[in-house]
């Protein structure tokens, strides 16, 4: 019973709609070091309402600049490509992502604006850290939650089962799998391997509740375990010790944080949640 489950979710991932044609090239051109700011332009004339977005994305208060971003170009030129990358990649999850999430009790937009304060988070964690690795934390921490989109329709049908494990101790992602036999953090990362993302995006989505779970687990694993955990931690409740529920010492050795450490980053989460939730609700 429980495989023939799975194979019905699995064939859910692929009819899932996949990003737009125009995201997924611009995403692609800004890649490529060569890449002039008139092929990106190019591409987004044949998709004004992508435009229109990225825009209005670039001139909100929190991602902003100084001065009013009015073109592809100038958003290219004063913010980079990374960025401007991260904006394209917003953008095309808000579709995906700005609607309510049966299973999970997720009202329209709350999905959305939690996966972007978790990206947030691993970006501010990285410079926190100081850590000085080429690395991308900011795709897999937007993305992370994606494999809800597909599994919560099948959690609302369990709903009851699989509430009745998670009172006892264990928690929703393993509930999920003793029930439906996947949890979406698995699910995410096979619709992001459906997608083409690369293998460490695709990896840092799978493990982004058990960090552990993975051999030889890197910074851009851990980073986006600790932004969500962090997340959590600061919108619920913490240990008496201001450390978060779910931090293990393998990881605490890995990113050589000190326990004490917790209680400056967590007060430091709540104001950066705060600010980007207002601030995504008046782009909504």
């Amino acid at each position: 019973m429980k495989n023939d489950l799975l194979s019905q979710i699995l064939l859910k991932v692929e009819s899932l709609p996949s990003m737009p044609k125009a995201g997924a090239r611009v995403l692609a051109l800004l890649k490529a070091p060569d890449t002039s700011v008139a092929e990106i332009e190019k591409v987004l004339r044949h998709d004004p309402g992508l435009t229109t977005n990225v825009l209005k994305l670039a001139n909100s208060a929190y991602f902003g600049m100084p001065s009013k971003v009015g073109s592809v170009k100038q958003a290219f030129i004063l913010l980079g490509a990374k960025r401007l990358s991260q904006l394209v990649l917003t953008t095309c999850t808000c579709a995906l992502m700005d609607k309510a999430v049966e299973g999970y009790e997720s009202p329209p937009g709350e999905l959305w604006r939690h996966s972007i304060a978790v990206a947030t988070i691993a970006e501010a964690l990285v410079k926190y850290k100081k850590i000085t690795e080429s690395m991308d934390v900011y795709t897999p921490a937007l993305l992370h939650d994606i494999g809800k989109l597909v599994l919560g329709r099948y959690v609302k049908e369990e709903f009851e089962t699989i509430r009745n494990i998670v009172v006892t101790g264990v928690t929703q992602d393993i509930a999920e799998n003793m029930v439906l036999g996947i949890d979406h953090a698995e699910l995410g990362s096979q619709i992001l391997s459906q997608w083409s993302f690369p293998q460490d995006v695709i990896n840092a989505v799978r493990f982004h509740h058990n960090a552990d779970a993975i051999h030889n687990s890197s910074n851009q694993i851990d980073i986006v375990y600790l932004a969500n955990l962090l997340f959590h931690s600061s919108t619920n409740s913490r240990t008496h010790k201001g450390q978060p529920v779910g931090l293990t010492p393998a990881l605490i050795n890995r990113l050589n944080i000190k326990p004490e450490q917790f209680e400056k980053i967590t007060e430091k989460v709540e104001p950066w949640i705060n600010k980007i939730s207002k601030e995504l609700q008046r782009l909504s």
